[in-house]
Order: structure tokens, then C-alpha cells, then sequence
């Protein structure tokens, strides 16, 4: 999966589900350690897309989000639902990059490890 820029749209291929319709990308080292930290509380359809990065922490985060971690082919290697601040996932064995997404998006999406991913460039 090369990097993708801009905006993103998730798609559960397994299951059939939508996970997010238009989410930014962190590629930037700056970007992947704030994250989400500079916003409002997720909503649906909405999240980040972190490339590289195995491991995550939700230091100074004033909500909880459902995090998916996913390898370089886009399969679901670990999931993280309800992940509350000042919780970290140390390494997530095998992930490459990180979907955080509003909490509920998992269980809503039927999302599951080893489910495969479409990750593409989100609709103008």
C-alpha cells in the first residue's frame, strides 16, 4: 500500500462496511505525534489515517476513539476499541499504520482482525 495523500475514504472489503468517508492522512513525523490531538471529538465518517506507526498513545486526548491498526497490505492486525486518554498501545505485531476513529466505529463496521482494508483517495 504506497502512501496516500490528502484525504482518505475506508472501506471494510470482509465485511462490507464503511469505517470512515473522508479522513486526513499524518505522514509527517509532526503529524503523526499530534494526531488527533488538536480537535473536536471525532464524529462519524471523520478520523486520521497515522502511516507508520505501529504504536500509539493518547496522552492529552480529551476523548476515547477506536483505533485499527493495519498492515502494509491493508489487513486489520490488531484492534483497539474504546481506547480512553492516557492509554497507550505500545506495538501492535505486524501493523504498519493506524485508522483512529470515532469510538463505536468498530463495533459499528463489524471490523475484525485480519479483515482486509480498501483504503483510496476520499471523493472530491
Amino acid at each position: 500500500m504506497p502512501p496516500i495523500p490528502g484525504r482518505v475514504s475506508v472501506t471494510n472489503l470482509t465485511r462490507g462496511t464503511k469505517l470512515a468517508t473522508s479522513m486526513p492522512v499524518a505522514s509527517s513525523m509532526v503529524d503523526r505525534m499530534v494526531g488527533l490531538l488538536r480537535t473536536p471529538q471525532a464524529k462519524l465518517g471523520d478520523g486520521l489515517l497515522i502511516e507508520k506507526s505501529p504504536s500509539i498513545h493518547m496522552f492529552f486526548m480529551p476523548y476515547a476513539i477506536d483505533a485499527v491498526f493495519v498492515d502494509a497490505e491493508a489487513c486489520v492486525t490488531r484492534l483497539a476499541p474504546g481506547l480512553r486518554p492516557w492509554r497507550v498501545v505500545w506495538w501492535a505485531r505486524g501493523a504498519r499504520d493506524c485508522l483512529e476513529l470515532p469510538t463505536g466505529r468498530i463495533a459499528a463496521s463489524d471490523t475484525r482482525v485480519g479483515d482486509r482494508l480498501e483504503i483510496a483517495p476520499a471523493a472530491s
